[in-house]
């Protein structure tokens, strides 16, 4: 395996994620088809908290060889927070449907760390995307909700939460801009653009909003009496992209 596919890593990822291919390799042997590195970890944008997302393609998925990953998977899962997706190649096309957003950002944000490029002439259908973009967005809405009632006298377990949102968020938007023939260069950017967009009467409460989930992700914590504003605010905002991609549809 290419050493410089880990070179702009830090080095204790790069480590396991070199153990972990091997092993994989090992394991599964000629029915693994590709090894796909996705999400932050692609671009080397990793923060201390992030996920460290792998997806291995394989032909098949049998129980003995799968057996041979559980301890490098627990270890990697301890020591970098790794992730792995296990799909066959022949539900690619499902998958990419019925998960049209994440699929989206992983077409946006992948490192083929072995084997052939299983995505490359991969096409998610706008239609399945919009579906899906609308229930994501949805479906924060109402977990946030309950959470509000929940955990409202909890700010910890808020910050929490809004710690949680930037991903599935960012996400969405980068897919958004991109259905609407403008994307950004990052799911990051895009959530930046889209903020800007919707609270143009208001830019500093935008630029606040951001700069709270930015300090929820990287310390788990809000300053005292913020916490259930911040998560109130980013109701309103998937709703209001929610309703630009309704738009859309």
């Amino acid at each position: 395996m290419n050493d410089e596919l880990f070179q702009d890593l830090p080095p204790n990822v790069a480590r396991v994620l070199t153990d972990f291919c091997a092993a994989a390799r090992q394991a599964f042997g000629d029915e693994l088809r590709a090894i796909v590195l996705y999400g932050s970890a692609a671009e080397a944008r990793l923060r201390p908290t992030s996920d460290v997302n792998l997806l291995l393609v394989l032909s098949r998925f049998e129980q003995a060889n799968a057996a041979q990953l559980r301890e490098p998977l627990r270890l990697g899962q301890a020591a970098i927070k790794l992730t792995v997706m296990f799909l066959l190649e022949t539900e690619i096309a499902a998958a990419a449907e019925a998960f049209a957003v994440k699929f989206a950002d992983i077409l946006q944000r992948r490192r083929v760390l072995y084997g052939a490029d299983p995505f490359a002439s991969l096409a998610i259908p706008r239609a399945a995307e919009l579906v899906r973009i609308k229930q994501t967005l949805l479906n924060l809405t109402l977990r946030w909700r309950e959470a509000f009632v929940a955990r409202g006298l909890r700010e910890e377990q808020l910050a929490a939460v809004v710690a949680e949102a930037a991903g599935p968020l960012r996400a969405c938007a980068a897919a958004l801009l991109a259905l609407e023939g403008t994307p950004a260069v990052s799911p990051k950017a895009a959530l930046e653009q889209v903020v800007a967009s919707l609270r143009r009467a208001d830019a500093e409460e935008g630029t606040t909003l951001l700069a709270r989930m930015t300090q929820a992700r990287q310390e788990r914590l809000l300053p005292s009496g913020v916490a259930g504003s911040t998560l109130l605010q980013l109701i309103e905002l998937a709703q209001a992209m929610h309703a630009r991609a309704a738009a859309l549809s």
